[in-house]
């Protein structure tokens, strides 16, 4: 099954678009399932639920790439953006990177210009980013080694906590320059920030983040300062290991029973992993021969 492409959502978007992270197959579906019309795979939540690592560049594009091949196998029809980090390198690697991800069925990533090895966008510490022209490189390798316009590239720049607002505001415009198709500025802190970057990309899809130390706010007045898709990196995430801890520090106490009434039942959690499309292939060559 083909996908919609990200140019086709936003060339028809009336409200922002709300990009919840997966970090596995599981979590791609329900937020497929809910009713979401795209997906985010987050570098952070990759590292954390599949490997136990923090998001510091401590896993490999390898690693990566291998996740990111079970969710575009798994989930159908709507758009994936893809994490891709710094995209592991050089304007080689990238190029790598770009062709991986296409080929496998993704419909995008999106590229940071932090040096390796990275931080996540949301931590200040020790945190380094590529001189200016360095990045832009890179975002016009990913721009020229897309076979497709459809194949959608969010550039992302880190430099706002680094080098201050007008630098980064600089570097977007660059990056925009480039040729890509959407723009984040990581990690603003005051709503100024958030108005003052909603203003200065009028025409350029505006990616922000609703996490961590930037201002948390409904997703109309994001819109409104001019954002067009609204990333919630680690959301999904988050709710699961709160669930799970409750539930097991309950279960440790005696004061729940193991089958919680309140969790799925065994019918919705077979449903999730595909067991039906199973069973009704099996059940058609039963009789056959």
């Amino acid at each position: 099954m083909s996908r919609k492409s990200f140019g086709e959502l936003f060339a028809n978007l009336d409200g922002p678009l709300l990009l919840p992270a997966a970090h596995d197959v599981v979590s791609a579906r329900l937020i497929k399932n809910s009713g979401f019309p795209a997906i985010l795979v987050s570098g952070f939540g990759v590292a954390g639920f599949q490997f136990g690592l923090p998001d510091l560049g401590l896993a490999s594009f390898g690693e990566f790439a291998n996740a990111a091949r079970y969710i575009a196998e798994a989930v159908e029809g709507i758009p994936i953006l893809m994490d891709a980090d710094d995209g592991y390198g050089d304007v080689k690697n990238v190029t790598r990177t770009v062709r991986t991800y296409q080929a496998m069925g993704m419909s995008g990533v999106l590229l940071e210009d932090q040096v390796s090895p990275k931080k996540c966008g949301q931590t200040a510490h020790r945190k380094r980013i590529l001189p200016a022209e360095e990045a832009a490189k890179k975002l016009t390798a990913a721009v020229q080694t897309r076979t497709s316009k459809d194949f959608f590239i969010v550039a992302r720049t880190d430099s706002l906590g680094v080098e201050g607002l007008e630098a980064a505001i600089e570097r977007g415009k660059r990056y925009v320059d480039q040729g890509v198709d959407a723009l984040f500025i990581e990690a603003p802190r005051e709503l100024d920030q958030l108005e003052r970057i909603g203003r200065s990309f009028k025409g350029t899809p505006l990616f922000v983040p609703a996490a961590g130390n930037s201002p948390i706010l409904p997703p109309r007045d994001y819109w409104e300062m001019g954002f067009s898709a609204i990333l919630y990196p680690g959301t999904v995430m988050a709710a699961m290991i709160g669930g799970a801890e409750k539930m097991l520090a309950e279960l440790a106490t005696g004061s729940i029973a193991a089958a919680n009434p309140s969790n799925p039942d065994f019918k919705r959690v077979t449903e999730i992993m595909g067991m039906p499309e199973w069973m009704t292939i099996e059940d058609r060559y039963e009789n056959l021969g």
